[in-house]
């Protein structure tokens, strides 16, 4: 008799929606459900200004800013919540404000936490470019960093890294360029 593993069954979107509320964010890769760790102030700090930078774009050019919470269902068993993400003018109209977002944004937006740093960079880069998202920053308080990834051949390719003064631009943006100090700034 050959021994048998414990197997977790996959979970969908439907059964998250289905569980009660716990005040925990969740997402899921292929099915597997992880538990997303509450972030700390200065992590909360820089989504709101990186959030407000799109949002300006937004508010000029078109398009919609959002920031976690906030589900991104790439799939029944793919289920993401992306610090912030963005929708360009042109694709705005995917999102509609009384369900949840079943198209790739234009860009997301990662901002790193220790807990999360692995899977940010990891299993949910990989999400992100196996779905079509163009546009992945990472965004890493700890060294004061801003990386844009653009989608290539399936993959990620690092565009840009920026730091202190240093101009982050956007390919997907094109009006957006900001000196990458001004995401670290404490409100």
């Amino acid at each position: 008799m050959t021994p048998r593993g414990h197997v977790r069954p996959r979970v969908s979107y439907a059964d998250l929606e289905r569980a009660p509320q716990d005040g925990r964010r969740h997402e899921l890769y292929d099915g597997e459900a992880l538990v997303v760790p509450s972030p700390l102030p200065f992590h909360q700090v820089v989504v709101l200004n990186v959030f407000e930078l799109l949002r300006a774009v937004a508010c000029v050019y078109g398009g919609l800013a959002l920031a976690a919470p906030l589900d991104i269902v790439f799939s029944d068993y793919d289920v993401v919540q992306p610090d912030v993400v963005f929708f360009t003018a042109a694709r705005r109209h995917l999102v509609a404000m009384d369900r949840s977002i079943r198209s790739a944004p234009d860009v997301v937006v990662e901002v790193l936490s220790p807990p999360t740093a692995e899977t940010d960079r990891g299993r949910k880069m990989q999400l992100f470019a196996r779905y079509g998202v163009p546009e992945c920053w990472i965004v890493d308080p700890a060294t004061r960093q801003v990386e844009i990834h653009g989608l290539r051949e399936g993959g990620y390719a690092l565009l840009v890294r920026a730091s202190g003064a240093n101009v982050v631009a956007s390919p997907v943006l094109p009006p957006l360029r900001f000196n990458a100090e001004r995401v670290f700034g404490v409100l």
